[in-house]
C-alpha cells in the first residue's frame, strides 16, 4: 500500500520556506513566459509579417512535445527526482529562449528559428509540468494541498495579468525578440530557487530526494500502467477527455487572437498587452475564490458550475469591434479566465491527494497527452480555418467547441455529487453525494 503521509510538518504555507520559494520561483517564471506569449506572435507578426498559417504552426509547436514525447517523459519523471528534473528544464529553457535576442542582434533570426525556440521551450515545460505536482506534494502537506494550489495558481495569474502588459510594453518601447530576455533570466531564478529547497530526506521517489526504489518495469510498461491508470478511473478518464476537447477550442481561438487584435481591432502592441492580460485578471480571481467555492458547495459541485462561467462566455469574445466594442472580448476573457483557473485548482489539488505517489508524474503526463496534445491540432486547424474562412468566424467556431466541452460537465460522473471522490487508507474511494 502507498505511503500517502506528508513528508513535511503541517506548519503554514507562509511560514514554510520551501513552498515560499517553490511559489516565488514559479511566480518569476510565469511572468517571463506570459510575456513570452505576447512577444513570440508579436515578433512574428510586426518583424515577419506573419498570417494566420505560420500564427497556427507557431502555436502547434509550443504543444506539440505533449504528442511526441510526453508518455516516455512521464515515466522517465517518475525514476528522477523531481528538483532535478525541473532545475535542468529550467536552464535549458533559458538558454532556448536566449538564442532568439542573440540571433536578432545578429542579424540572423527567422521566422523557422521562432519556431523552433517555441518546440524547444514547449519540450522543457512537458519535463518540468510532469515533475511539478511531486515537488508539490514534496513540499506541502497532504491537508494543505488546496490551499498550496490556490497560492500557486493565483501566483501564476497574476503574473501573468502583469505578463502581457509587460511583454507589449517591451515590443512598443524597444524590440520584442530583446524582450524575450526577461523570460530567460525569469528561468534562471526559478532554477536557483529550486536548487535552494531543503527537501526533507526519504520524501522523494529517488536519490537526492528519497531513498531509491526496488527494480523499475521496462519503460514499455511503465507508459501502459499510466495509460491504464486514467482510461480504467471514470473520473480521471472524463476530465482528460473533457480538457482535451476544451482546450482545443481555447488554442484555436487564442492562437488567432494576437492576429485578431492587431489586424482587425487596430490595436498598439501595448494595447494588446493590456487585452490579453484580462484572462490572466480572471484567472487570479479564480484562484482567490476556489478554495471557498469548494468548501461552501463542494468540491464536485464548484467545479460542475464553473465550467458554465468558463465556457460560453467565451463566445463572447467573437462579438469584439473595433473601439467600445472590444469590452466584449475583455468580459469574455475575464469570466473565462476566472472559471477555467478556479476549476484547475479544484482539480489539481484533488489529483495530488487522489493518485498514488508512485504515479503522479505518469498520471500528469498521460492525462497531459491528450489535454495539450489537441493543442497543436487546434493551432494547425486555426491556421486554416483562418486563412479559409477569416479570422472572426475561426474564433467564433473555437469558442463554441471550449463551450460545449464545459457543458458536458452536465452528463458527466460528476453530476449528482457534492464533493470529489477521496481515497481511504485502504486505498478505496469514498464518493460523497
Amino acid at each position: 500500500m502507498t505511503d500517502r503521509t506528508a513528508p513535511v510538518a503541517a506548519l503554514p504555507l507562509r511560514r514554510n520556506r520551501d513552498f515560499s520559494l517553490l511559489w516565488f520561483g514559479e511566480g518569476v517564471s510565469v511572468l517571463g513566459n506570459a510575456t513570452t506569449s505576447v512577444l513570440l506572435p508579436l515578433l512574428a507578426v510586426v518583424a515577419f509579417d506573419a498570417g494566420p498559417g505560420w500564427m497556427g504552426v507557431l502555436t502547434a509547436a509550443a504543444w506539440v512535445p505533449w504528442l511526441v514525447v510526453g508518455l516516455p517523459a512521464g515515466a522517465w519523471v517518475d525514476r528522477l527526482p523531481a528538483r532535478r528534473v525541473m532545475v535542468g528544464s529550467d536552464l535549458v529553457a533559458a538558454a532556448v529562449l536566449a538564442s532568439v535576442p542573440l540571433a536578432w542582434a545578429l542579424g540572423h533570426l527567422t521566422l523557422t528559428h521562432l519556431v523552433l525556440a517555441a518546440l524547444g521551450n514547449g519540450t522543457c515545460t512537458v519535463f518540468f509540468r510532469a515533475a511539478y505536482p511531486a515537488l508539490v506534494r514534496q513540499v506541502a502537506p497532504a491537508q494543505q494541498q488546496e490551499q498550496a494550489f490556490a497560492r500557486l495558481f493565483g501566483a501564476e495569474s497574476a503574473m501573468q495579468v502583469a505578463g502581457p502588459g509587460v511583454g507589449g510594453l517591451l515590443a512598443q518601447l524597444g524590440s520584442a525578440a530583446m524582450g524575450l530576455l526577461v523570460d530567460a533570466v525569469s528561468f534562471l531564478v526559478s532554477a536557483v530557487c529550486l536548487a535552494s529547497l531543503r527537501l526533507t530526506p526519504g520524501a522523494g521517489p529517488d536519490g537526492e530526494d528519497g531513498a531509491g526504489t526496488p527494480a523499475r518495469p521496462s519503460l514499455r510498461t511503465s507508459i501502459r500502467e499510466g495509460v491504464d491508470y486514467i482510461r480504467t478511473d471514470r473520473f480521471l478518464r472524463f476530465f482528460t477527455v473533457m480538457g482535451g476537447v476544451s482546450n482545443f477550442g481555447l488554442t484555436g481561438y487564442a492562437a488567432l487572437l494576437v492576429l485578431f487584435l492587431v489586424r482587425d481591432l487596430d490595436l498598439s502592441p501595448a494595447a494588446v498587452g493590456v487585452v490579453m492580460a484580462t484572462g490572466s485578471v480572471g484567472g487570479f480571481l479564480g484562484a482567490a475564490l476556489a478554495t471557498r467555492l469548494s468548501s461552501c458547495f463542494g468540491s464536485a459541485r464548484a467545479v460542475v458550475w464553473l465550467q458554465v462561467v468558463a465556457g460560453p462566455t467565451a463566445l463572447l469574445v467573437p462579438l469584439a469591434t473595433h473601439g467600445a466594442g472590444t469590452a466584449y472580448l475583455v468580459v469574455g476573457q475575464l469570466l473565462v479566465g476566472t472559471g477555467v483557473v478556479a476549476g484547475n485548482v479544484i482539480r489539481g489539488a484533488w489529483r495530488n491527494r487522489y493518485v498514488p505517489e508512485e504515479m503522479l508524474a505518469r498520471q500528469v503526463t498521460t492525462a497531459q497527452v491528450v489535454n495539450f496534445g489537441t493543442m497543436p491540432l487546434a493551432g494547425l486547424a486555426a491556421g486554416l480555418l483562418g486563412t479559409q474562412l477569416g479570422l472572426r468566424p475561426t474564433i467564433a467556431l473555437m469558442a463554441a467547441v471550449h463551450a460545449v466541452a464545459c457543458l458536458s460537465m452536465f452528463w458527466g460522473p460528476l453530476r449528482g455529487l457534492r464533493d470529489l471522490p477521496e481515497v481511504n487508507d485502504d486505498g478505496s474511494h469514498l464518493v460523497s453525494r
